[in-house]
C-alpha cells in the first residue's frame, strides 16, 4: 500500500474525520515488536518506572513520581494494551527497581496475567488510580502483594492520589497540578487551564509534557499556547464535523446523543448536552468509543462494561467486540460506525433499574 494512501497531512477535514489515523493502517505485530524494544530500552537501568496512561492525568502522576525521586522511566499503557506492559515491565524490569501504575484500571482477569512475575522480579509495586474498580480484581491485585490505592472516582484524579501517597513534600504547583487535572479528567471545567492541559497531552510528546508542567506547572509556557492555538485550528473544524452528523436518540428515559469521527470526544459530548442529551456516544474511526454522562446519567462505566470497557460514572471508554475482518472496519467507516453504535445504545437499553443495580463497586 502507498504511504500517501494514509497520509494524514494530505487529507481533507471531511475525509479525515471519518478515517483513523495512519497508525491504524500498521498491523498491530509490527507495533508490538516495535513496542516491545522500545519497553526493554525504556527498562533497563532504571530504578524507576511508571506505566501510566499518556494521558494529562497519567502524565501528571510520571511527573510527581520523577519529582519524589529524581528519576522515573515511563512506559506508556493504555486500558487496552495493560497485560503488555505489565508482562515487558516483568520482563525486562530491574529486579530492585520501584514500579508504579498510574491511571489504569483492569478490565479483565487477563490484564493482570503477568501481576505476579512483575511484583517477583521487581523489589516493590504500588498502583495509584481514581476508575471505578471490580471488586475481584481490586482482590488479585492486593493479593499479589500491591500497594493499590483508589481514590473516589467522582472527586479526585489519579494525580491526586499520587500527590497524596508518594512520600515527599511537594512544592504548591504540584497541588496545582493535580487540581487543574482534576478540572479536566473529572470534566468540571471551571478552569479554563485544564483544556489547555488536556490539548497539550494529547499533541504533544509525553516527554515534552511532563518537561513543560515540570517547569511550568499548569501554566504553559507562551510557545505552548501558540502551538495549542495552531493546532485547535483543525480540532475544532473535526468537532464540527462530528457534532453535525449527530443525532438525539430516546433510550428509555434517557435522551442520548450519537455521533462517530475523529475528534475530541468532551467537547462533542458538551455540545450534545446542551441541546438535550442526557449522555453522549462518540464513536471513533478505529473501533473504540467514549461514553459521556451528565448530572443527569451517571452509568457511563455500567454501558461501557458491557461493550469491552470501562471508566467512570460520568466518562468511559470502549470498543465493541464487532470487528472479526477489514470487511468489518470498511463497512464501520463507510457507514459512519452504525453497528459500533446499535452495540452501545442496546447496552443502554440493558441497564437495569437503578434500585436493581446491586452493591456499588467502587473503592
Amino acid at each position: 500500500m502507498d504511504d500517501w494512501l494514509i497520509d494524514d497531512d494530505r487529507l481533507s477535514i471531511g475525509r479525515k474525520s471519518v478515517l483513523p489515523g495512519e497508525g491504524f493502517f500498521y498491523p498491530d505485530s509490527f507495533e508490538e515488536e516495535k513496542k516491545e524494544a522500545e519497553a526493554a530500552e525504556t527498562l533497563a537501568d532504571a530504578g524507576v518506572v511508571v506505566i501510566a496512561d499518556p494521558d494529562a492525568d497519567g502524565l501528571a502522576c510520571t511527573a510527581l513520581v520523577r519529582a519524589a525521586h529524581g528519576e522515573g522511566a515511563l512506559l506508556p499503557a493504555g486500558p487496552h494494551n495493560l497485560q503488555e506492559a505489565l508482562a515487558w515491565a516483568a520482563e525486562y524490569g530491574e529486579p530492585d527497581a520501584t514500579v508504579y501504575v498510574c491511571d489504569l484500571c483492569p478490565d479483565s482477569e487477563d490484564d493482570l496475567g503477568a501481576l505476579d512475575n512483575l511484583v517477583a522480579r521487581v523489589e516493590h509495586v504500588a498502583w495509584f488510580d481514581h476508575h471505578q474498580w471490580d471488586d475481584d480484581l481490586g482482590d488479585i491485585v492486593d493479593q499479589a502483594g500491591v500497594a493499590r490505592t483508589v481514590g473516589e472516582s467522582e472527586e479526585v484524579c489519579t494525580a491526586d492520589v499520587a500527590l497524596a501517597e508518594l512520600d515527599h513534600d511537594f512544592a504548591d504547583q504540584w497541588a496545582e497540578l493535580a487540581a487543574v487535572t482534576r478540572d479536566h479528567d473529572l470534566w468540571i471545567r471551571d478552569d479554563e487551564r485544564s483544556d489547555d492541559l488536556a490539548d497539550f497531552s494529547y499533541w504533544a510528546e509525553p516527554e515534552e509534557y511532563i518537561e513543560a508542567v515540570a517547569e511550568h506547572g499548569p501554566d504553559l509556557s507562551m510557545e505552548v499556547h501558540d502551538f495549542l492555538a495552531e493546532k485547535r485550528v483543525e480540532k475544532e473544524a473535526l468537532i464540527e464535523k462530528a457534532v453535525e452528523r449527530a443525532e438525539l436518540r430516546d433510550v428509555g428515559e434517557w435522551t442520548v446523543g450519537v455521533t462517530y469521527g475523529r475528534c475530541s470526544q468532551n467537547e462533542v459530548a458538551e455540545t450534545l448536552r446542551e441541546q438535550g442529551a442526557d449522555a453522549a456516544v462518540i464513536v471513533k474511526p478505529a473501533g473504540s468509543a467514549s461514553i459521556r454522562g451528565t448530572e443527569n446519567f451517571e452509568r457511563a462505566h455500567e454501558v461501557a462494561r458491557q461493550v469491552n470497557g470501562g471508566g467512570h460514572p460520568k466518562a468511559a471508554g470502549c470498543k465493541p467486540d464487532i470487528y472479526d475482518d477489514m470487511m468489518d472496519y470498511a463497512h464501520h467507516w463507510t457507514t459512519q460506525g452504525a453497528v459500533a453504535k446499535q452495540a452501545i445504545v442496546d447496552a443502554f437499553k440493558r441497564l437495569p433499574a437503578e434500585e436493581d443495580e446491586g452493591v456499588d463497586t467502587e473503592r
